[in-house]
């Protein structure tokens, strides 16, 4: 496990969703390849579905995205208090839910 060496770059999650979602990502760069981004990101959506929905929150729901790579940008709109953007080997993360109209009208 590589804990403790990811650098968080941007995040607006609470600290035990961070920690998961680093410990996740760690998880995955011990089972795949590192130039497998596309199991990377499917074993941390469903690890973090699995992990923060029992955990952290009431309604996981669906729209949690993660984008797994070396180089690339995205615009988005998320829900407030679930993005993350980090560091850890040679790979970038970004973690985030999607917001939806249907949360905007909820809130």
């Amino acid at each position: 496990m590589l804990e403790g060496k990811a650098l968080i770059e941007d995040t607006d999650m609470p600290l035990k969703m961070q920690i998961q979602a680093m410990a996740c990502a760690s998880q995955a760069l011990d089972l795949y390849d590192v130039l497998d981004c596309k199991s990377i990101a499917a074993h941390i959506k469903k690890s973090l579905f699995t992990i923060i929905g029992r955990n952290l929150t009431k309604d996981m729901g669906n729209g949690w995205q993660c984008v797994v790579g070396s180089n690339f940008g995205c615009f988005f709109t998320h829900t407030k208090g679930s993005f993350i953007y980090f560091t850890l080997e040679t790979l970038n993360f970004l973690i985030f839910k999607v917001l939806f109209l249907l949360d905007k009208i909820a809130s």
